[in-house]
């Protein structure tokens, strides 16, 4: 263990963790806005799957990084009309509709993967390169780790303040709220419930494919089978461990981070102990804080029962 404790990889396992953060707080805060409208949507780690694919297909045809970042939240978009169908449409069980599309989208992108690769060696690129911002990023110590990151790990934690106004603060986000709280009240004020849970499904689930789209362009080079990794189940833990809350999301998100950062730094340098027990750390950090914070629940009154009109 001591080799992860010198200040240089340290100081590489805390500035990891800022990137590694951005991909699961970007579909947290996708999947928060979502279960505060009464969605409670378990597709996230396919539709992360789903914004994985498309952002490398169109990596791979156009090389433009916003291309890609755009095709992944259009994959979102789809995905979440997918999810809005059957919940808010048709009154689908939740869970059942999330478990399916997951199930779904694994299978489809690896049928489509290999259509697009036709059997052959994938194309590869580049990653993209980080923004580092002039002097805050030479400040010694915590200038490397903030701000000498990628553009969207910028724009991922400024989210962060931007939500919690959108829900506290603005008219469309207080409707949000409601749906999910009292939708009976929207519907007695003549205000469309669905069309509050479709908008707040679809914005939450194109930040969720958005997610998976800087995963492949800034972690990977190549699409490969399930790369998602189990990072969309993260964030749904992250929502609820947060209690419903932006900021508290962010704090659990940047938890499970820095335990991704130490499984895959411990690998590198090599600790005596295996492997696989860093790996597992962030999920059963995940298990601890839901048994602990259990009996603390901000959980939306109506998540996950659909709604139906009188």
């Amino acid at each position: 263990m001591a080799e992860l404790l010198t200040p240089a990889i340290l100081l590489s396992i805390l500035s990891a963790s800022v990137g590694a953060a951005t991909i699961i707080l970007l579909a947290a805060l996708g999947e928060l806005l979502t279960e505060r409208a009464g969605i409670w949507n378990m597709g996230v780690e396919g539709t992360m799957l789903c914004g994985c694919l498309a952002a490398y297909v169109a990596m791979c045809e156009t090389g433009s990084p916003v291309a890609a970042a755009g095709a992944a939240m259009l994959a979102g978009v789809a995905a979440g009309l997918v999810i809005g169908l059957l919940t808010v449409s048709l009154k689908v069980d939740h869970f059942v509709t999330g478990l399916g599309f997951n199930l779904l989208a694994s299978g489809l992108t690896l049928f489509l993967f290999r259509s697009y690769t036709a059997g052959g060696k994938p194309a590869g690129y580049g990653t993209i390169d980080r923004w580092p911002i002039p002097f805050l990023s030479e400040i010694p110590g915590i200038g490397p780790i903030l701000f000498n990151q990628h553009l969207l790990t910028y724009a991922a934690f400024l989210l962060v303040p931007l939500v919690s106004i959108f829900l506290s603060r603005t008219r469309p986000g207080l409707e949000c709220r409601a749906a999910g709280e009292n939708p009976e009240f929207l519907e007695a004020k003549g205000i469309s419930v669905a069309k509050r849970q479709y908008g707040a499904l679809l914005v939450g689930s194109a930040l969720t494919a958005l997610g998976g789209g800087f995963m492949m362009l800034a972690f990977a080079t190549e699409f490969r089978p399930d790369i998602s990794g189990g990072r969309g189940w993260l964030a749904i833990v992250a929502v609820i461990a947060g209690n419903w809350r932006p900021l508290r999301t962010m704090i659990a998100v940047i938890v499970f981070a820095v335990l991704d950062s130490l499984a895959i730094h411990a690998q590198g340098v090599g600790v005596a102990i295996p492997y696989q027990f860093f790996l597992m750390l962030p999920y059963a950090a995940s298990i601890l804080l839901l048994a602990v914070l259990r009996t603390r629940s901000g959980q939306p009154a109506r998540l996950g029962i659909p709604f139906l009109r009188r």
